[in-house]
């Protein structure tokens, strides 16, 4: 059976990240970004803090080449202690 995707590459992939607001989670989760998508600029970065500053959500927007090397990226970044969900 072949691993087959609906997605057509390369494209502009957002991925969400939901984790603890430590003080080195936003620079951790660029970092494995940056490993994996190392052309993903800055801008494509965004942050928000919950109402009571306990998390913090990240949306990265990488431009994805393959499916292999967003199920790399995926798979880093559960592994990060601080990380709740990835989307």
């Amino acid at each position: 059976m072949m691993n087959e995707t609906l997605m057509v590459f390369p494209c502009d992939f957002p991925i969400k990240i939901i984790g603890n607001a430590t003080p080195n989670f936003l620079q951790d989760i660029i970092t494995i970004v940056h490993h994996h998508f190392p052309d993903t600029p800055d801008s494509a970065i965004t942050t928000q803090l919950s109402g009571q500053g306990k998390y913090q959500s990240i949306t990265a927007v990488v431009v994805a080449l393959d499916q292999m090397t967003l199920d790399a990226l995926y798979k880093d970044l559960t592994q990060h202690p601080d990380i709740r969900m990835v989307l």
